[in-house]
């Protein structure tokens, strides 16, 4: 069972991405209240939940938040301020979403660069932890999830109806055979080195 909040007496708001070690696609992150005396006996990180629970999950956590928001940096974006950079802005989108200014935000992680005025907490594994970021993770995973297989048939035979642009092998001999998509971060290794590819350290 996760934990309800860090600050019984502050409006705290679950900050989470997903995307940030894919190959294709932008990073996106959500922001969610929950209401102080949120429970749930599945609600967890989303990297724990099967597919069909996380879509399940969804919808509750959109008819149930006090308020949500979804911050999205494209690929463009990610290879000019790099990957950690654009998770930082993604989820600063995402507070900006917010219909209520949270008084703490709750950011799952180590490291994080605020553009908003309001405090934070790291909390390392948060989306195991508390109930605002799980949701978020939620929120974050299977929007861009739905991206990804749009992008998929408009793009077909890089798999992302399935990988969502992870570096899956089936992706990168795709990439190899088809060469890279306008969606594809260039400023990411999208093939290994030569001597990988040969099983050579």
């Amino acid at each position: 069972m996760l934990e309800p909040y860090l600050h019984k007496d502050l409006i705290e708001a679950g900050c989470d991405e997903a995307g940030r070690g894919c190959l294709s696609g932008p990073v996106v992150a959500a922001a969610v209240i929950l209401p102080k005396d949120y429970h749930h006996e599945i609600l967890n990180d989303s990297k724990q939940l099967s597919e069909k629970q996380r879509y399940a999950l969804r919808e509750e956590v959109m008819r149930d938040a006090i308020s949500y928001g979804i911050g999205i940096v494209s690929p463009k974006e990610i290879d000019e301020i790099n990957i950690l950079n654009a998770s930082f802005k993604a989820m600063n989108l995402a507070v900006s979403q917010l219909k209520q200014t949270p008084e703490m935000l709750l950011i799952d992680g180590n490291r994080f660069k605020p553009e908003h005025n309001i405090p934070y907490e790291c909390i390392i594994k948060g989306d195991g932890k508390y109930y605002a970021i799980a949701a978020a993770s939620i929120l974050a995973k299977t929007y861009r999830d739905d991206l990804m297989k749009n992008l998929a048939e408009e793009f077909p035979g890089y798999g992302w109806e399935t990988n969502y642009g992870y570096p899956t092998p089936p992706h990168r001999r795709a990439i190899k055979e088809m060469g890279p998509t306008p969606h594809h971060r260039m400023s990411f290794q999208l093939l290994p080195r030569q001597l990988e590819l040969f099983g050579k350290k």
